[in-house]
């Protein structure tokens, strides 16, 4: 039990003394930050205060030049550019427009993912598709295509996508931005499930309402700075 209890506890995401810049321009400074498995962490603050900026930095989009950071078990300031791909297989990634392929079907943009990730065996492509679908309650949608679909169930794809690889952390930019109220809380029930099996939920908006629903830890950026913050 007491193993249990500390593998929930792992840090999975730690930042220290970590700058992020963009084009020589200091966007926040001083980051200390320590995110373990199993957290759901909001990431609030207005537009342009480098909540973006972080996520790409998590996901090796941006290179850190300044502090010691580690993602799962990789050295963000030490990561070589061919091993950032390895990075990006412990991440699953939902943007706020779904950023799904239109010329092809939902089965087919889960598959291009897979084979782009080194799968090759087509009963496993086949079941993990079938599993990720399942999770997101569409395994009746495996053949539509983007615009048959609404938004609520294009962004449930989406996550669907992100867990192709099992990842160990989720990292959501704006993911209800563009949905109404209901479908965005049909998406957090399944983002807020996934941290209850033990992935590491980091989620960008400005829905205040939405997150004092599902009122947990939140990180607000301001004035070039990360800090705790009550939802």
């Amino acid at each position: 039990m007491e193993s249990e209890v500390e593998t929930s506890q792992e840090i999975i995401i730690s930042l220290n003394g970590v700058n992020i810049s963009q084009k020589n321009h200091l966007v926040l400074g001083g980051v200390d930050i320590t995110i373990r498995k199993g957290e759901f962490v909001f990431l609030i603050g207005k537009n342009g205060s480098g909540k973006s900026s972080f996520l790409k930095t998590l996901y090796g989009e941006l290179k850190l030049d300044e502090g010691e950071a580690s993602v799962s078990e990789f050295e963000l300031k030490k990561i070589k550019k061919r091993k950032i791909p390895f990075l990006r297989r412990k991440i699953g990634i939902v943007f706020q427009d779904f950023q799904l392929l239109t010329d092809r079907s939902v089965y087919d943009n889960l598959i291009f993912v897979l084979k782009a990730t080194g799968w090759k065996n087509k009963t496993e492509i086949s079941d993990r598709i079938d599993q990720v679908l399942t999770h997101v309650g569409l395994t009746d949608k495996k053949y539509k295509f983007p615009h048959e679909l609404s938004g609520g169930v294009q962004q449930r794809v989406a996550i669907a996508r992100s867990l192709l690889n099992e990842p160990e952390i989720i990292l959501a930019d704006e993911p209800t931005g563009n949905l109404d109220p209901e479908t965005s809380e049909e998406i957090m029930k399944i983002l807020h499930s996934l941290s209850k099996e033990g992935k590491a939920v980091i989620m960008a908006s400005h829905d205040y309402d939405l997150m004092k629903k599902f009122a947990t830890r939140a990180l607000k950026f301001q004035d070039g700075r990360i800090e705790e913050a009550s939802v």
